[in-house]
């Protein structure tokens, strides 16, 4: 059996309709946003746009993925780290007293789905005259108290194919009057090599999880299709890596992506989605060390997230059982302002494939397979 780490692309997703587009959920309905190909754009165009003095930093959590950082700092800001929590919950403590300090900008990140306590952060933004950034690149469709993510602060940005089964595509949303908006960007048209490329997979990947006897065939072909696309003179604009390139920052979402999103069921995504993690959850409650348990009311997961000593080393296995494992934000770089538990995060955090492509049957094998493993838990 095959199950991917990322939902795949059908032919369904290219050719029907909503019958109003303008029922599609925030943020895809949020009149003002910009779409860029990879979201990491939006916000360096953000903070060029702010402007900030040496002075007035930018409070981010120390677990991060790295391309957010590198783009405010590309923009000239400051970044302070304020900790993370093994919880993914930010120390209230810490990030008040770093604000009293000073501050411009508060940025927050919901990690996997779950919402960071916003409304307190919100408050605390508000009472000290800060702007409050929602990071929801791992978070779209999730919602707190009945609001979706994103809303609550004066901007936000959503990384729309960790979520949909689409090439590419980074929206910032401005939520506020009061705020600048990002007008007079010279976008450029995706390159069509990219989103072609890129949808190819999706699609093969959507076929392979269908259709396990065919998984080694696809596998050669895609790996064949990319040597020769790397063979040719076609721009390439990186999607899902981790890095920063400036030349490309004006880049703009496939008309791929538009289609798609068009064509997608949301309330049935989050449904299922919802679904396999409480299957899952069943299946390996007191199996393994679980990173979070819960499954409030709104939340959209991304991933079925659990803690394992030899983090590597079980995503090794579990691919090599056809399970997509994701092994988010490893710790290339020496940041001292990284705490203790982001660093633990970071060591031991693996997230288990469970989005809308995933059926029944492959929750049972993610279960089996992953307490096959007997796995170790993290150190604590």
């Amino acid at each position: 059996m095959y199950v991917s780490s990322w939902p795949g692309l059908t032919l369904r997703d290219l050719t029907s309709r909503t019958a109003d587009a303008t029922r599609l959920p925030y943020p895809l309905s949020a009149p003002d946003r910009n779409a860029f190909c990879v979201a990491r754009s939006g916000i360096y165009h953000l903070f060029r746009t702010l402007r900030l003095a040496p002075e007035e930093v930018v409070l981010a959590p120390d677990y991060y993925s790295g391309n957010e950082i590198a783009a405010i700092q590309a923009a000239g800001a400051t970044v302070v780290h304020y900790p993370t929590r093994r919880n993914l919950e930010p120390d209230m403590v810490a990030l008040r007293d770093l604000v009293r300090r000073g501050a411009r900008v508060i940025y927050v990140i919901h990690y996997l789905g779950w919402p960071q306590p916003i409304r307190e952060i919100s408050e605390l933004a508000r009472e000290n005259g800060c702007l409050l950034f929602e990071d929801c690149a791992l978070s779209l469709l999730s919602e707190s108290g009945g609001v979706p993510l994103g809303a609550f602060g004066d901007y936000s940005a959503f990384c729309l194919y960790k979520t949909l089964p689409v090439p590419n595509g980074g929206l910032l949303v401005r939520n506020s009057e009061n705020v600048p908006k990002l007008d007079g960007i010279a976008m450029e048209p995706c390159p069509w090599m990219n989103a072609f490329g890129r949808s190819t997979e999706l699609a093969l990947e959507a076929l392979r999880s269908r259709v396990n006897f065919v998984g080694s065939a696809l596998a050669a072909i895609k790996r064949l299709a990319g040597r020769v696309l790397r063979t040719t003179k076609a721009r390439h604009v990186p999607v899902g890596d981790i890095g920063w390139n400036l030349g490309n920052v004006n880049v703009g979402m496939s008309r791929i992506g538009e289609t798609v999103m068009a064509s997608l069921d949301y309330q049935q995504i989050r449904e299922r989605r919802r679904e396999n993690f409480l299957a899952l959850r069943q299946r390996l409650l007191g199996r393994v060390q679980m990173l979070r348990e819960d499954l409030p009311e709104g939340v959209c997961p991304l991933f079925f997230p659990v803690l394992v000593k030899n983090k590597r080393e079980v995503v090794r296995q579990l691919w090599a059982r056809g399970i997509g494992a994701v092994d988010f934000w490893n710790d290339p770089q020496n940041n001292p302002q990284i705490g203790e538990d982001a660093r633990f995060l970071r060591a031991h955090v693996l997230e288990l494939p469970i989005h809308q492509d995933v059926t029944p049957e492959q929750v049972e094998y993610i279960a089996d397979e992953v307490m096959k493993l007997r796995l170790e838990p993290a150190l604590c």
